[in-house]
């Protein structure tokens, strides 16, 4: 089986997930409850709630993609295969390997954290792709800086693109000393880690760091892989937590899930309304709260928003798939996995570290959820 993104998992995420790591092509084979999956009542298509197996639907989904959204696609698809008897085999291999997959048609949905350009739209081969979002993810700067201590250091977005464009060059520099008053920090110089292979998680930083600093913006950009002005290149979380971790006055950036499960501290940031923000799964929320300005597609930047109370390095993770289906058993299963990850999904993604959706953007996936088709009539079984 080919897993790509490995991490180390401390405290009671480990044991949540261990069976989900495995779950994969062979995963027809083990069952939930003793003696198999029970059986479903007659599936009622004015339900809302995905409750058991549903005749006709195909028992195997395949998909690929974001690394970001791993683990919770990994627990769902554990929990999904106990309750529908449905096999989920999502292989995490980066949300540019995943929008590649669902454009070829290869897999059945993808997973990514960057959404797809105008022209990767066109060029899909199955026609018109949908960005279903099905939960929410952040970053956060983490550091090695042992005078500090456990202090929270503060940084303000034009200093984090100061140090990464490689203008801020010192621990003590006037930018940094500004935001953390009565912090000791030292003349030391700083050693920026990024990652070197091509992710979403590179993607919502740099699209925060093109939102708060023009310069960013203009050499730089948002991007899966950029072009680093400056720095040390390690590929995924492992990768540049290590680095962090073994290089005195570093600094870096990995997934807010990450860092929580592997207890790493990190920064706080400041938002639009110029506070300085923990990210959590209720700050990682409130970045998605202003629907207002979304587009209809949903691919939409949620970095950097207005509301006081949000985290600005936030973004969306989400699932792609065909409005089109050519089969009618695979459309079956899938528009009901995904219905499942937007409803009652949600729970549990909120109990492993990632932010559930607000009741608004939920109801707009459910929305684009039922334009997915089968022969020209709508592909999910409910109301």
């Amino acid at each position: 089986m080919a897993w790509q993104w490995q991490l180390t998992l401390r405290q009671g995420a480990a044991s949540l997930l261990a069976a989900s790591i495995m779950l994969s092509a062979c995963a027809p084979a083990r069952t939930g409850a003793p003696g198999g999956p029970s059986v479903a009542p007659p599936f009622d298509p004015t339900q809302t709630q995905i409750t058991g197996p549903l005749p006709g639907e195909a028992r195997q989904l395949t998909g690929t993609g974001s690394s970001f959204a791993y683990l919770i696609v990994a627990k769902w698809s554990d929990d999904y295969y106990d309750l529908t008897d449905v096999a989920v085999n999502y292989q995490s291999t980066g949300s540019g390997a995943g929008i590649r997959a669902i454009s070829d048609q290869t897999v059945d949905f993808a997973g990514t954290d960057s959404p797809m350009t105008d022209e990767q739209l066109r060029a899909a081969e199955g026609g018109e792709v949908l960005h279903i979002p099905v939960a929410l993810g952040a970053v956060v700067p983490i550091y090695n800086v042992p005078e500090v201590g456990d202090t929270a250091l503060k940084f303000s977005g034009e200093t984090l693109a100061g140090i990464f464009l490689g203008r801020i060059t010192r621990w003590n520099d006037r930018s940094i000393a500004a935001d953390n008053p009565g912090v000791d920090l030292p003349n030391q110089n700083i050693v920026a880690v990024h990652r070197s292979d091509g992710s979403g998680t590179t993607f919502i930083w740099a699209d925060y760091l093109s939102s708060v600093s023009p310069e960013w913006k203009a050499k730089v950009g948002a991007a899966n892989a950029v072009d680093w002005p400056v720095g040390i290149g390690a590929p995924q979380n492992a990768g540049v937590a290590g680095e962090v971790s073994q290089r005195k006055y570093a600094i870096g950036y990995v997934e807010f899930i990450y860092a929580k499960a592997n207890n790493i501290a990190y920064g706080k940031v400041k938002n639009q309304a110029g506070t300085f923000i923990e990210a959590s799964l209720d700050t990682i929320t409130a970045a998605a709260k202003d629907t207002e300005s979304f587009s209809p597609d949903l691919r939409v930047s949620i970095v950097n928003p207005p509301d006081a109370g949000a985290y600005p390095i936030a973004g969306f993770t989400w699932q792609l798939v065909y409005v089109k289906q050519q089969n009618k058993a695979v459309a079956l299963a899938l528009t009901r996995w995904l219905w499942y990850e937007v409803t009652a999904g949600q729970q549990a993604a909120a109990s492993i570290g990632y932010a559930p959706l607000p009741e608004d953007v939920q109801a707009a996936a459910q929305a684009m959820i039922k334009r997915i088709t089968i022969d020209g009539q709508q592909a999910f079984p409910g109301s």
